[in-house]
């Protein structure tokens, strides 16, 4: 090995297990020091990696990974794992174009035995491969590994409440507890109990008492079941999943290599005996090792470039408001003259910009945690009794709560507004975090109103027409900065379903949904530059559409095209197209948009022009169906 590294040999987890429980020790230490050096140069999940080298490098070496199954919930940790399994090289390019991805994909090794990019779902997927394994007669076990944050999601719970109900053997669930918010009972003495229950000894002592008191009288039995369970809440506080049918392990100090490996190979022993499921409780600190991360892991979980010794980001250039901060800052002036309304968010308050909301309003400020399901049935709960609630969810999250928006906002008809950021194209997160379906999962729906800014200008008019709009209402934009426009002083409602002319033509219509309504207007102005006449209309609305000034360009022009980051298959582009067969318009047409495609991670504007969601591409479809309809483009007038 060139530079002396344990970390060099080894390209697989079978490698890990060739060598000693010292040099695993030393594995650990070098996959820290990678992941710090590495991130520092690309970019990406710090402090929630860092936080789990040791329990995953446990895993790997004490159990046969990949036949045993290991499934990460979200991936945000995921780092030591690729490093493991064969992916460490890839680190140089990781959330770039035909680079690894940040998340767990199926496609990229064996290794990932489940997708990830979601919370929540670790369990569940493990319960199913365990399950799997004991309908096929094979050996081996399942192991979900998911954080305390994870566990806040509805789901979880689900799965922990089937598993037991299954009594699966096979199944060890392993909680990273990185915040203590399940119990503050840490410590060596919990720790060295933990580690001394989970051995064969005292697992046998336990079943020899068990039997020894089934075998006392009724009343004496009762009194020492009560003694143990008191016993139990006293020095553990695996109480609950322990009533779940799981054996339950911890909390163990889950930076200690000696402790969480001794841990894990009596686990591997309870399951050999048959003791499934298991929960083991590892306590551990989000950026343990690299000071600048474990003193603020919340600004070190998904960084930028940044140096090493100092822990200082690399100063990015000053540029326009974040969208979803021009959003917050909309809300709070809003919420100013509306005492009704409230701002929920589901464990994205930074990211939604809601946290600046809370600052100044924080008794009408909610965040329920990885919980979108609840997010949207509360605002709905809200919104019976009179209230204002905006819940502001991400885009591709906001699919988890699919049938509250329609069962209870929608059906409803009630007054809730969903705020959906990272609408469109996000790059690094890649294919888990687009959000691309949410007009073709919404548009179908009875009473919502849909609508996207063509800037952030536009946003602050829109949230407020949201608001006031006394029905179920949705606004997207996407992730980053504005287009710099100026601010109106007055936030003012835009009248329900009406678009925007922004520039008149009559040899084509170029129809505009969001924030690509610029590169229409670049498109335009290329082509007056050649000759050819092209309207823009910024449409605004998705839902109610705005059909009358839609047929009348249609029948002035002699092509369209639509505009829409999302994907094609019942969005904007297929409700203009329906709008025209209604209206007995007929025109070449060409929509543009997400195709139906899974779309990687990669930078956003690379992957626009990729698919000719951009002013070229908008230039060469016009092009296109105007030398389609006559045979050639118009010539310079």
């Amino acid at each position: 090995m060139s530079d002396g590294k344990l970390l060099d040999g080894i390209q697989e987890p079978a490698d890990l297990r060739k060598l000693s429980r010292e040099q695993v020790e030393q594995v650990a230490g070098e996959i820290r020091n990678e992941i710090i050096e590495r991130v520092s140069r690309t970019g990406g999940h710090l402090a929630s990696s860092l936080g789990a080298v040791e329990l995953l490098t446990a895993i790997h070496y004490v159990f046969d990974t990949p036949s045993d199954r290991l499934v990460l919930d979200v991936g945000h940790q995921g780092y030591p794992h690729k490093m493991l399994t064969g992916r460490r090289e890839g680190f140089d390019r990781i959330g770039k174009a035909d680079g690894i991805a940040k998340f767990l994909r199926r496609s990229e090794s064996d290794c990932d035995a489940f997708g990830a990019g979601h919370a929540g779902t670790s369990i569940s997927a493990a319960l199913g491969m365990a399950r799997a394994m004991e309908h096929q007669g094979r050996d081996g076990c399942a192991i979900a590994f998911i954080g305390d944050g994870g566990m806040t999601a509805g789901m979880a719970f689900e799965a922990l409440n089937h598993s037991g109900h299954l009594q699966q053997k096979n199944l060890v669930v392993v909680l990273n507890d990185n915040e203590m918010s399940i119990s503050p009972n840490v410590g060596a003495m919990s720790s060295y109990l933990s580690r001394k229950l989970s051995n064969p000894l005292a697992r046998r002592m336990k079943g020899f008492a068990k039997d020894f008191l089934t075998a006392l009288p009724g009343d004496m039995l009762h009194w020492a079941h009560k003694a143990e369970e008191s016993l139990k809440v006293f020095f553990s506080p695996g109480l609950l999943f322990e009533a779940l049918n799981f054996k339950y392990v911890g909390p163990i100090q889950g930076h200690r290599m000696d402790v969480v490996l001794e841990t894990f190979e009596n686990v591997k022993q309870m399951l050999a005996n048959g003791e499934g499921p298991v929960l083991v409780h590892a306590i551990t600190s989000k950026g343990y090792g690299y000071e600048p991360a474990q003193q603020d892991p919340f600004k070190y979980h998904g960084v930028g470039a940044f140096e090493v010794e100092s822990g200082r980001f690399h100063p990015s250039k000053p540029g326009p408001p974040k969208y979803q901060n021009v959003f917050a800052d909309a809300l709070i002036s809003l919420a100013e003259d509306d005492e009704r309304i409230i701002g929920i968010t589901a464990a994205m308050a930074d990211g939604t910009g809601l946290d600046r909301f809370a600052k100044v309003y924080p008794d009408r400020f909610y965040d329920v945690g990885i919980a979108e399901q609840h997010a949207v049935t509360f605002a709905a709960g809200l919104a019976t009794e009179g209230m204002k609630p905006v819940a502001a969810i991400y885009s591709t999250f906001l699919q988890r709560a699919y049938d509250q928006v329609v069962h209870d906002v929608c059906l409803q008809n009630l007054d809730v507004t969903l705020v959906l950021d990272r609408a469109g194209i996000v790059g690094a997160d890649g294919a888990t975090h687009q959000g691309f379906y949410d007009i073709a999962y919404l548009r179908s729906l009875p009473n919502i109103a849909i609508m996207a800014p063509k800037d952030e200008n536009e946003l602050r008019h829109m949230l407020r027409t949201a608001v006031e709009f006394p029905g179920p209402s949705a606004i997207r934009f996407p992730r980053g900065e504005g287009l710099g426009v100026p601010l109106d002083p007055d936030i003012k409602a835009i009248p329900l379903g009406e678009a925007e002319l922004l520039r008149d033509g009559d040899d084509a219509a170029v129809l505009v949904f969001g924030t690509l309504a610029n590169e229409a207007l670049e498109a335009a102005a290329e082509l007056a530059s050649e000759g050819i006449s092209v309207a823009v209309l910024n449409a605004r609305y998705v839902k109610p559409l705005d059909r009358e000034r839609i047929a009348r360009l249609a029948r002035q022009c002699r092509a369209i095209v639509t505009v829409e980051e999302a994907i094609l298959a019942g969005g904007f582009g297929a409700a203009v197209l329906e709008a025209l067969a209604d209206e007995g318009v007929s025109l070449p047409t060409r929509c543009l948009g997400i195709p139906d495609r899974l779309i990687e991670h990669g930078d956003p504007k690379e992957i626009r022009r990729e698919i000719d969601l951009d002013r070229e591409g908008i230039v060469k479809a016009v092009k296109s169906l105007l030398a389609a309809d006559g045979g050639q483009t118009p010539s310079p007038k």
